[in-house]
């Protein structure tokens, strides 16, 4: 074994997805990339996330306590990574990056319309928020694009670093 850092401890225990949060806020939609969450309860679908307060999306998540959890494959991975690298203060991503917006049923945040699933969440506890900046979001509804057939989706390694998901394996289990 050789001595990790602790900086670098993330990089091994990254939780998921990289995944795309959009919020609207007194009209206008924002999008920015997210790969801190983590499901935390099956029914209702409950997910922890942290949005940091110095992101443009914090303020506009804090005050609709609403969002869209957009989940895009691996063919996005570059939009993803440019969307994460500017600030919604100042750019409109939707148009800038070339992803569609699209009505979603229950929250006024915008599904896209390339990713591969799109998850509806109403914010449901902010008691961790100002602490460590950690809202639980209950996905109240669930949209998937079945048209899209290369499920792959990217990981983040840190530093520019990407995992994309390989070969999947199915083992006996008592989980439904």
């Amino acid at each position: 074994m050789k001595n990790l850092p602790l900086p670098k401890v993330y990089q091994w225990i990254e939780p998921g997805p990289v995944v795309l949060l959009t919020t609207a806020r007194k009209g206008i939609a924002n999008v920015m990339t997210m790969s801190w969450h983590m499901m935390i309860a099956f029914e209702p679908p409950l997910i922890s996330c942290v949005v940091s307060a110095a992101n443009h999306s914090f303020a506009a998540l804090r005050a609709t306590k609403q969002c869209v959890i957009a989940i895009p494959g691996a063919a996005m991975a570059p939009q993803v990574v440019k969307i994460g690298n500017c600030s919604g203060r100042d750019t409109d991503k939707f148009t800038r990056f070339g992803i569609t917006p699209l009505p979603a049923l229950r929250v006024e945040a915008p599904l896209i319309a390339q990713c591969l699933a799109n998850l509806e969440c109403r914010v449901t506890d902010t008691k961790l928020v100002n602490k460590y900046n950690i809202f639980i979001l209950e996905v109240v509804k669930a949209w998937v694009d079945p048209a899209q057939t290369d499920r792959r989706t990217i990981h983040h390694q840190g530093y520019g670093k990407f995992a994309v998901d390989g070969e999947v394996l199915k083992l006996p289990s008592k989980m439904r």
